[in-house]
């Protein structure tokens, strides 16, 4: 078993216990959501690089500008998708608008800015570092089957969803998943589009929860 494979049986559990401490209702907020985050988000790029082959702990960056251009062009895609699809659950579903509401209602214990910048320069691209650059990754190098890769990228992207079952709102669970397809997605079919997914990821958080809020 490589350690790369070891490592997922070890930080898979730990962001989930890291997720319910900081969505939980019974934990959530303590002491300060976005420090244990921010922390949790060290933890997990930590893992992430200790585990990792001593050649892919970094993303390669081919194409520089194409990755810049693709992550921002993808995180204004990804927000307009969360547009449609809050107006249309809105439409549909009366918890929806209430729910939606609770996850803004994070937005506290820092100044906008320090979570703008958190956002932005730790915690978006270190989830898409773990998700999609250990987790998703490892999973395609280990899995059997026909289609490893297809199964890896279902699996990577319902565990991401999954991990924020604790916080009992089911539009941040659906958000998660949506999201996490997008990326895995896109994974899936051009791993070297990563540091472009990293980009995306970090742009997209900060549209969607400080420029633009839906």
């Amino acid at each position: 078993m490589s350690s790369s494979v070891k490592g997922i049986k070890l930080a898979v559990p730990v962001a989930a216990l890291l997720w319910f401490y900081m969505f939980s209702p019974w934990t959530q907020g303590r002491p300060n959501f976005w420090l244990v985050m921010s922390c949790a988000a060290v933890i997990l790029t930590g893992l992430a690089i200790s585990f990792l082959p001593a050649g892919e702990r970094f993303p390669k960056v081919e194409k520089p500008i194409f990755q810049l251009l693709g992550g921002i062009a993808l995180a204004f895609a990804l927000w307009g998708i969360f547009w449609v699809g809050d107006k249309a659950s809105s439409w549909l579903f009366d918890f929806a608008r209430p729910e939606v509401d609770a996850v803004y209602s994070i937005k506290q214990g820092l100044p906008v800015p320090v979570i703008g910048a958190l956002l932005l320069l730790l915690i978006g691209p270190a989830e898409e570092f773990f998700w999609r650059g250990f987790v998703q990754k490892t999973l395609t190098s280990s899995l059997k089957g026909r289609y490893p890769q297809d199964y890896a990228f279902l699996l990577t992207a319902a565990i991401y969803a999954l991990v924020h079952i604790w916080s009992f709102n089911f539009m941040l669970i659906m958000a998660a998943l949506v999201a996490g397809l997008v990326w895995g997605f896109i994974y899936r079919l051009c791993p070297k589009a990563l540091p472009a997914l990293i980009i995306s990821h970090a742009l997209w958080d900060v549209l969607i929860f400080i420029i633009l809020p839906i």
